[in-house]
């Protein structure tokens, strides 16, 4: 605000000059130009009177010729004050205007505002580097599930598109580089209520710096990264406490888990769902041989993965030796049927369209479909933007950058205990995925389920804990009844409980709860809410367990020993 302040009086400072010297001279001839009052006799002005004339005379709020009317003399130098007065105001408004539409000043008074709203944020929040399709997906996910962010992006246009997003609160923006510490602080990096980090700036380098500063400069808040190469995945990662997300490789890691799992890759899907993200259908990527149009970064991740799978994989690349493609690549785009007939699309159980460039990728999926309706399309989409030309043309399985990104961190932020529960259940079998799926399903509705976690703690779980302490036995299934009424059950499923050297993954209902245990749930949104009843209340607890309705207000407890 000092800064502001400071560039206002600077630059109006001639404009000041010049009104106050105009208002001195005014008021100075109205006590030397000499009057009479209403006794004929002379009378001058005082400073006071003057003042007050010049003040309502100069802002055109009135007029009146006070304490007695003037004489020629007095009037003369009024008509001169009036106009001088209203020039001296016309030049310092204009220049206020001018002022006011300055890009400088106006980012000044932006910049001013966003530190200010940081300075007053009161509730946990996680600052965004990079407002793109990734940052725009996660900063909306964030606070449709009641967690508070702040964005910092170079890009201007994308802090506009910010400020005029409809998402509920306030998410103060700072149009910046976020390879810059200093911005970094200014965006919250050492702020107490911080507490974590997220780099989606399209640079690995800008990313590693983000992930250093916060490293360094930070006040212990969670780290995640985005990293496009697997050369500045390795770097950042190499800082230790930082999480990193390669896309590619973690889209082409879903893909091989669809083609061995289906039911594996339905229930991390839905498991990774942001909130009110509609139900995604399984899918069933057929065996066999594939077409790879395009062989860049992406290209790559998924020739290696489908490869792994024991697919037969033929590679389309415009340049083959400049990208390092395999011996026998088709050399063309594939958007051209001749190019894919040499490929042998016929033949192709499925094909891959992983260019840089959406409409090259629409125009292989449709013109692969053409030659070959049975085929199982994927495609790369580059830009949010066209996801109707995407939908449109009913690709079975489509890779967007910041939506795969977006959905894995919203998930690494939310529910940490949910990346553990996502590892042990890969090591598990289809079948096994297939019966949870079937369980999930039978509890939610066509939105993703929601995932919470409850540990067993004073804080955590009040009313369990203290339980524990007293020896009583409290059961996973007692948390999952409903707290109104307990022969009904929450809409929820657990799937996770982690106690010291025992892990266990979907733990069955008559499992016993110890002091220290973490359970992951999921299911239905507002499920969660209950049972947070259920863990604090003492009388919730009680009766969910027994049955036993212990009033917790002094009135319903004088009711109920008069009733019995």
């Amino acid at each position: 605000m000092n800064n502001v302040i400071y560039l206002l009086l600077r630059r109006l400072r001639t404009p000041l000059v010049v009104l106050i010297i105009t208002y001195a001279v005014s008021i100075l001839g109205f006590v030397l130009i000499p009057g009479v009052d209403d006794q004929g006799r002379p009378w001058r002005m005082d400073f006071f009177h003057a003042f007050y004339f010049v003040s309502f005379m100069g802002t055109t709020i009135g007029f009146g010729e006070i304490p007695y009317p003037f004489t020629e003399a007095q009037r003369m130098w009024a008509t001169a004050s009036i106009y001088a007065t209203v020039v001296a105001w016309l030049y310092g408004i204009g220049t206020s205007l001018s002022i006011m539409q300055e890009p400088a000043f106006r980012r000044l008074l932006r910049e001013t505002a966003f530190r200010r709203a940081v300075r007053r944020l009161a509730e946990p929040f996680y600052l965004v580097c990079g407002y793109g399709d990734t940052g725009s997906l996660l900063v909306k996910a964030l606070v449709d599930s009641g967690r508070g962010a702040v964005v910092i992006d170079i890009d201007e246009e994308r802090i506009d598109a910010l400020e005029l997003e409809d998402l509920g609160i306030d998410v103060p923006g700072l149009r910046a580089d976020a390879a810059d510490p200093e911005r970094l602080m200014e965006a919250g990096l050492r702020h107490p209520h911080c507490v974590g980090v997220v780099a989606l700036t399209n640079s690995d380098e800008v990313n590693l710096t983000i992930a250093i500063a916060s490293s360094l400069q930070g006040r212990g808040a969670r780290t995640i990264a985005r990293a496009e190469t697997q050369a500045g995945a390795e770097n950042i990662a190499s800082l230790g406490n930082v999480e990193v997300i390669n896309p590619f490789e973690t889209f082409a890691g879903r893909l091989a888990q669809a083609v061995h799992a289906p039911g594996m890759h339905l229930l991390f899907d839905w498991l990774t769902g942001v909130p009110h993200e509609r139900l995604q259908q399984p899918l069933f990527p057929p065996h066999g041989r594939w077409i790879l149009c395009g062989y860049g970064r992406f290209g790559k991740a998924v020739y290696r993965r489908l490869r792994a799978e024991g697919m037969e994989v033929q590679v389309v690349e415009s340049q083959p030796e400049a990208a390092g493609a395999p011996a026998g690549t088709v050399a063309g785009l594939g958007t051209d049927a001749r190019t894919l007939m040499q490929a042998g699309v016929k033949d192709a159980a499925g094909i891959v369209a992983g260019t840089d460039s959406d409409a090259n990728n629409l125009s292989i999926i449709v013109t692969a479909r053409a030659l070959n309706s049975g085929l199982f399309t994927v495609a790369r989409q580059n830009q949010r933007t066209n996801e109707p030309l995407f939908r449109a043309a009913e690709v079975d399985l489509v890779m967007q950058r910041g939506s795969v990104i977006a959905h894995k961190i919203f998930a690494l932020i939310t529910t940490p205990l949910l990346a553990e529960f996502l590892d042990l259940a890969a090591t598990q079998d289809n079948d096994w995925a297939n019966e949870l799926v079937s369980r999930i399903g039978g509890v939610i509705e066509e939105e993703a389920p929601a995932t919470w976690s409850l540990d067993i703690t004073p804080r955590g779980a009040g009313a369990v804990y203290s339980a524990l302490a007293r020896g009583e036995t409290v059961r996973v299934g007692d948390l999952c009844r409903n707290p109104r009424l307990r022969d009904e059950r929450l809409p929820c499923v657990p799937l996770l409980l982690v106690r010291a050297g025992d892990n266990r993954l979907v733990p069955a209902d008559d499992t016993a709860l110890a002091p220290g245990d973490r359970l992951l749930f999921c299911g239905r949104r507002g499920a969660g809410r209950e049972m947070d009843w259920i863990a604090h209340g003492p009388d919730v607890l009680r009766y969910v367990r027994t049955g036993e309705e212990h009033p917790s207000t002094v009135l319903g407890r004088l009711l109920a020993r008069r009733g019995a």
